[in-house]
């Protein structure tokens, strides 16, 4: 008997699981094998948003289009806020535009461990599949969004408007990145704590609608030029972002190299702070949510 058990072959298994040691471990090769996985995540955020609406993604044209409308009145004809120089319809769709690309990546994501938990518990895969998917499949949202921007600038170009297409669209992937980092390392913090505090949820609903008037996406920063309150714009990381993808667009602007590197710094940390958070919380989340 224990001459048969002797000669039987060792038991091979495909894939170990093993709970995570490191903090700072993202585990990207293995996230890179299960993006079929993320394409079909990517796939179910877009149709399961809007699939029991009459309009779809209609939506991500009117919202832009009715928010544009709100700014124009409030901010244009109320409190004469000037525009840089830009259009005031360019300028209020442009930072709309890069607004909400953030604030769907971070609202989004921020809600990882609770929306996604009847699945987390049922079968393996990297966790982080599920927040990465949510950045790209808003990239569709802001693809269609900036489309629109774009029938403007040459609608507008049309009536005599100048719109300088340069070398500085090239740089708009990049800010569009950086913006998009900023939004998951926040996110995965906020969907991290959260299985704890779900009050959380409930302010980050209030701090986004706060975030959006501490960052230039209804004024110009350099109104604020010689106000008190601009040091608490210089600190908000999402400001020089916004200003840049404005320049690069219309070539008006304030720009400052060192505000962009300060958001770029800050993206890198945030990201690190929430794979510290995110693989601590992945552990035992389940027990707690």
């Amino acid at each position: 008997m224990s001459k048969t058990a002797s000669n039987t072959p060792p038991e091979h298994f495909d894939i170990v699981l093993q709970p995570q040691t490191s903090f700072f471990k993202l585990n990207l090769a293995e996230v890179w094998r299960y993006r079929d996985l993320m394409w079909l995540f990517v796939r179910r955020d877009f149709v399961a948003q809007y699939k029991q609406t009459i309009l779809g993604p209609v939506w991500h044209v009117i919202q832009p289009l009715l928010t544009t409308l709100m700014f124009l009145f409030l901010f244009g004809k109320v409190a004469n806020i000037p525009t840089d120089g830009i259009e005031p319809v360019l300028f209020y769709m442009s930072g709309i535009t890069i607004w909400n690309y953030f604030s769907a990546c971070l609202t989004n994501t921020s809600n990882t461990f609770i929306s996604n938990a009847a699945i987390f518990g049922k079968v393996y895969f990297p966790r982080l599949v599920i927040p990465l998917s949510v950045v790209i499949s808003n990239i569709v949202r802001f693809g269609i969004q900036f489309g629109l921007l774009l029938v403007f600038m040459i609608v507008y170009a049309f009536k005599g408007v100048p719109i300088h297409f340069n070398l500085y669209w090239l740089c708009i992937p990049i800010l569009v990145f950086v913006m998009a980092g900023i939004g998951l390392g926040l996110g995965i913090i906020i969907s991290s704590l959260t299985t704890k505090y779900r009050d959380l949820s409930f302010l980050l609903t209030f701090a986004v609608q706060l975030g959006m008037y501490i960052t230039p996406v209804a004024y110009p920063l350099s109104y604020l030029e010689k106000t008190k309150y601009k040091w608490l714009i210089d600190i908000n990381p999402l400001t020089s972002i916004t200003e840049a993808f404005r320049f690069c667009l219309f070539g008006k602007g304030t720009i400052e190299m060192q505000g962009v590197l300060y958001s770029l710094v800050f993206m890198v940390l945030v990201i690190g702070v929430g794979t510290l958070v995110f693989n601590r919380v992945e552990k035992n989340f389940m027990d707690t949510v």
